[in-house]
C-alpha cells in the first residue's frame, strides 16, 4: 500500500527543512551586511589620515595642561574624529611643523631664544614611520637667529626654511636624502620697523615658496611687508620686489589660490586680510583689496592663521583673544575678492593655528590656551563651517598638519 502525504504534512515538511538550514547557516542578508561591515571598517582603516601637531611646552612644570612635544593623531575621514597614536618627546616649543614632499620626514621649529651653549633656536629633523605612527629625530640645526616660528619645505624637497621672529631674520637649508638638515647655506637678516609697539624691529613670521617655485616669500609683521626672494641655487636673493602693507597692519601668514594668482595675507595688528594679486613671471604682488576679520562692533585684532580650501572657493582666518573666532569668506571666482560670510566661534580660547583637510571636508582649529582641538565640517554650498561634536583635549596646541 502506497502512503501519500497530506498537503498539510508537506507543508509542515517545508517550514521544518527551512528552520533546520536556518539553525545551520546564517542568512544570506545577515552574512552580506556583516561582510559589508567588515569591507567598510578596512576601508575606513586604511583611509584614516595622520594628524601632526605641534605645541608649546615650556611653562608650569607641574601643569596639568603642561605638553610634552609634538603629538601624533589619526583623523576618521568620514566623522572628523581624533585619536591618539603618539608622542615626539625632547624638543622645546614645536610651534610649527612642516612635511616633506616624500611624506616620510617631518621638520619643526623650536621656538626658543637659545641658553647658554646654543645662542639661537633650533630646527629639528624627524622620520615618520607609517607603521607606528611614531616621529623619530634625525638631526637639529641652528635657526640662525632667535624665536624660529616658521618652518616651510620647498616642493623639490632638497630646501626647508624658517623665519626667527626674535631677530628678524630668515634661513634656507639644504635636505640631504636622508632627511637630515644640513647648516644654513643662506641666512637673510631684515631690517626696519613699524609704528607701533609691536614693530620696534623686524619680526619675521613665514618663510613659504610660491606658486612659481623660483620665488620664496617672507611675510614680516614687525615692517609691514612681504619680502620676496628668488632661489638661487642654495641662496635666497632679495628680489627688490617687496611688498608694503599700511603702517601697523602687521601680516602674520600668507597663502595662495590653488588655481587663480591671488595671495592672500592674514594682518595680525590690523585685525584684517589683504588680498594680492601675483604676477608669476617677476614674483611681484600688488594688494587690491582689504578686508576685516573682526565681528561688527570689535575694534582690536589678533589674528593668527589663514587659509584657502582646495576648491578655491572659500577663505578662513582665525582671531584670537576676546574673539577666538574663524571669520569666513567667500572668494569670487573672477576677481579674486572676499565677502564676509559670517563668524564661527572655535569653542576654545587663542585660536593659533588651523588645518584644512586634504578633501576639502573639515577643518580643524587649535585653540592653544584652552588646550583643544576641535573638528568643524565645511558646508560646501555655503562655506560655513558646521560643529561636528569632535573635540580633542590636546595640551596647548599651535600648529596641525597632515601627512599621508
Amino acid at each position: 500500500m502506497t502512503i501519500r502525504p497530506t498537503i498539510q504534512t508537506l507543508v509542515y515538511l517545508c517550514v521544518f527543512a527551512l528552520l533546520f538550514y536556518a539553525c545551520q547557516n546564517p542568512s544570506n542578508n545577515q552574512e552580506a551586511a556583516e561582510n559589508q561591515d567588515t569591507l567598510s571598517m578596512n576601508a575606513q582603516n586604511n583611509n584614516l589620515l595622520t594628524l601632526l601637531v605641534g605645541t608649546y611646552t615650556e611653562g608650569d612644570a607641574a601643569a596639568k595642561d603642561k605638553s610634552e612635544g609634538i603629538y601624533v593623531y589619526e583623523m576618521n575621514p568620514a566623522t572628523g574624529e581624533l585619536q591618539y597614536k603618539s608622542t615626539a618627546a625632547g624638543i622645546k616649543n614645536p610651534s610649527y611643523l612642516a612635511v616633506h614632499p616624500s611624506n616620510k620626514y617631518v621638520f619643526a621649529a623650536s621656538e626658543t631664544s637659545g641658553n647658554d651653549t646654543i645662542k639661537t633656536g633650533l630646527v629639528y629633523a624627524y622620520e615618520f614611520d607609517k607603521s607606528s605612527k611614531k616621529l623619530n629625530m634625525i638631526n637639529a640645526v641652528s635657526s640662525e637667529g632667535t624665536g624660529p616660528c616658521y618652518v616651510s619645505v620647498h616642493p623639490s624637497g632638497n630646501f626647508a626654511m624658517t623665519a626667527n621672529y626674535g631677530s628678524g631674520s630668515v634661513a634656507l637649508y639644504p635636505v640631504a636624502n636622508t632627511g637630515k638638515l644640513e647648516k644654513a647655506s643662506s641666512v637673510d637678516q631684515h631690517q626696519g620697523k613699524g609704528p607701533t609697539d609691536r614693530q620696534k624691529s623686524p619680526h619675521a613670521h613665514m618663510i613659504i615658496p610660491g606658486k612659481n617655485q623660483d620665488f620664496i616669500y617672507a611675510v614680516d609683521l614687525g615692517t609691514d611687508e612681504i619680502v620676496v626672494y628668488k632661489l638661487d641655487a642654495d641662496k635666497l636673493v632679495n628680489t627688490n620686489k617687496n611688498t608694503k602693507l599700511p603702517g601697523g597692519a602687521g601680516p602674520r601668514h600668507l597663502d595662495f589660490h590653488p588655481e587663480k594668482d591671488w595671495a592672500y595675507v592674514v594682518n595680525e595688528l590690523g585685525g584684517t586680510v589683504t588680498a594680492l594679486k601675483l604676477d608669476p613671471s617677476t614674483g611681484s604682488l600688488t594688494t587690491f583689496q582689504t578686508i576685516s576679520t573682526l565681528p561688527e562692533g570689535a575694534i582690536e585684532g589678533a589674528c593668527a592663521d589663514i587659509h584657502v580650501t582646495p576648491s578655491g572657493k572659500y577663505l578662513y582666518a582665525s582671531n584670537r583673544g576676546e574673539h577666538n573666532s574663524i571669520a569666513m569668506y567667500a572668494i569670487n571666482q573672477e576677481t579674486g575678492e572676499l565677502t564676509l560670510i559670517g563668524h564661527q566661534a572655535t569653542k576654545g580660547e587663542t585660536p593659533r593655528g588651523f588645518v584644512i583637510d586634504p578633501s576639502g571636508k573639515f577643518l580643524l582649529v587649535a585653540n592653544q590656551n584652552s588646550g583643544n582641538v576641535v573638528t568643524f565640517k565645511i558646508d560646501e554650498a555655503t562655506g560655513k563651517l558646521i560643529d561636528t561634536g569632535f573635540e580633542t583635549e590636546i595640551p596647548k596646541p599651535v600648529c596641525l598638519k597632515f601627512i599621508e
